[in-house]
């Protein structure tokens, strides 16, 4: 998947990416924090939900906390109009919730169609994490690459 961020300049402007899912609670939650770890200040991520909920999967807490991310002080966000507007990209987790699909709202994203780690065993929620950090380290490395060019 070849990803273009070229629209933008390449002085000092961040990029931003919107992870967006239903509720804000997981999946697009890794993914804000993992993004936040492998890219370079130049980029800013965020997320945000559809649905949101009042808060994040304490599965997902923990998960992330056994590779040293804390992201259990995080609060999920209700997606708006300017998050999307001003981000460079949108990424879709995954719709599980039809009627709340963030798809259904925006379009031109890149979706991912990753599982909602919501009601899973542990394991299962490890291997969604896993999952996401390798998704969003093929998005720092296109970044990089563009940078070069």
């Amino acid at each position: 998947m070849k990803l273009s961020f070229k629209s933008k300049p390449k002085s000092r402007v961040k990029y931003s990416i919107l992870f967006v899912c239903v509720e804000n609670a997981g999946r697009s939650q890794m993914a804000e924090a993992f993004f936040k770890k492998y890219a370079t200040s130049e980029y800013e991520a965020t997320s945000a939900g559809t649905h949101h909920t009042s808060q994040i999967n304490p599965l997902s807490v923990q998960v992330m906390k056994d590779v040293g991310i804390d992201i259990s002080n995080q609060k999920p966000k209700e997606m708006t109009e300017d998050m999307i507007r001003n981000a460079t990209k949108i990424v879709n987790m995954g719709c599980m919730d039809k009627d709340f699909c963030p798809t259904l709202f925006i379009h031109n994203v890149i979706d991912w169609g990753i599982e909602d780690p919501k009601g899973k065993p542990i394991e299962k929620v490890k291997e969604i994490r896993d999952e996401i950090e390798r998704r969003v380290k093929e998005i720092v490395e296109e970044l990089k690459r563009e940078e070069i060019e």
